[in-house]
Formats: structure tokens, sequence, C-alpha cells
């Protein structure tokens, strides 16, 4: 699954006539990159959900078929969910086995092949070192465990393997994925690892900007 439904307030006016996972980086959209990486790593099976103009994203990957996956849409259409509502919106779509999450807004050459298909425990995410603009993490790793703190907070990438049980006690309606992990963490039942190749959170004009001037020198 590929979060597309957030509104992007914090890139506006980009955002204002074109839904942010549709913003370029190295001439090709936030989204058709994880699409792509997708698709290579063998997953074609894509749910992406959607809100905010979201028709846009719906007109530009279409079924998927020019990408060699096929895509289903979860149209939010009173408004964005949410990280957590939107997920379990869409679990009809994802059916009964674990799967992969990961942000639009995200810039990575994360290999999703590495992830494991069964995650130990409720939930596996993909942790990266704290950026400049969140330097006090969100979770602790330890032993491929993670928990609420410790002593090495870690920022969670937006990738992540959910199964559709970490959700059983979720109601419809808009939440954020945060305290659903932390509670399974308190349990015991959320897996991490460390991640140090490329990642950048696509969170503001500035950010995209700089992320394009990177990506155009390494070309």
């Amino acid at each position: 699954m590929i979060l597309a439904a957030g509104r992007g307030e914090r890139m506006r006016p980009l955002t204002d006539t074109v839904p942010k996972p549709l913003l370029r980086i190295g001439g090709q959209t936030l989204i058709e990159r994880q699409v792509h990486a997708l698709a290579r790593a063998g997953i074609t099976e894509l749910v992406i959900n959607h809100a905010w103009l979201g028709e846009q994203i719906e007109k530009a990957l279409g079924d998927g078929d020019a990408y060699g996956v096929s895509i289903q849409y979860s149209a939010e259409t009173g408004g964005s969910l949410e990280t957590g509502g939107g997920i379990l919106n869409a679990l009809p779509l994802l059916g009964a086995e674990p799967f992969i999450v990961v942000n639009a807004d995200i810039w990575t050459d994360f290999p999703f092949d590495s992830l494991p298909s069964s995650p130990d425990g409720l939930a596996h995410l993909v942790m990266v070192d704290n950026p400049e603009q969140h330097p006090n993490g969100d979770f602790s790793l330890s032993n491929g465990r993670l928990s609420q703190s410790g002593p090495a907070m870690l920022t969670f990438s937006g990738i992540g393997v959910y199964r559709p049980e970490l959700f059983a006690d979720c109601s419809p309606g808009a939440f954020p994925l945060g305290p659903v992990l932390r509670k399974r963490m308190d349990a015991g039942q959320v897996s991490g690892e460390r991640f140090t190749g490329s990642w950048f959170d696509i969170g503001t004009a500035e950010r995209l900007d700089a992320v394009n001037r990177v990506i155009i020198n390494l070309q």
C-alpha cells in the first residue's frame, strides 16, 4: 500500500492544485518512484489511498498496467482518514496476509525485496538515522525490537510491514498510526531494522528543492 492521502499543508502553494504525491524529483513524481521501486522488488499488487485531488493520482497512474503492476484505489471521499484510518479503511483490498506500506512522500533507495514477508510480531518498521528536522527520533531499536524510548532513538522511515491483526482493536474513522504502533510495542510485538542508505522526507517545499538539487547532481 502507498499512502497518498495527505493534504500537504506545509508544501502549499505547490499542493493547492497538485496532490503532494505528484510533485516531482529528478523529473519523476514521488509516487511513480515508489511504484517503480515496488515493481522492481516483485511487488505488483498495489493499493493507493487518496483524498485531496485524488482523481489526479488515478489519472496519472491508471490501473498500473504501464508500470507492470495492478493498482486498486482506496478513495477517502470525506477527507483524509490519517495514516491509521487510511490503512484500516483499505484492509478489504489488502487481504488477510501481511502487507507492505510506504509513504508516497519519501525519496529513498531502500530495497523493498529485503523486507520480511512475515514479520516477527504484528509489525516490522524500517528506521533511519534522525534527520536535522527530527533530531529526537521516534522509537528506540535494540536487538531487532522497537520500544517507545531508549538509548538508540531512530526515526521511522514511513516503510513498514503490517499484519491486518495490528488494527483489530481499531474503529473506522480518522486516526494516526503512531498510537497503534506504540501500544503494540509495549507488548513486544513490533520488530525493526536500521537502514543507512539514501532517505529523504519531502515534508516542505525547501526540502523538495534540496533533494532535487542532490538528485540532479547525481545524474
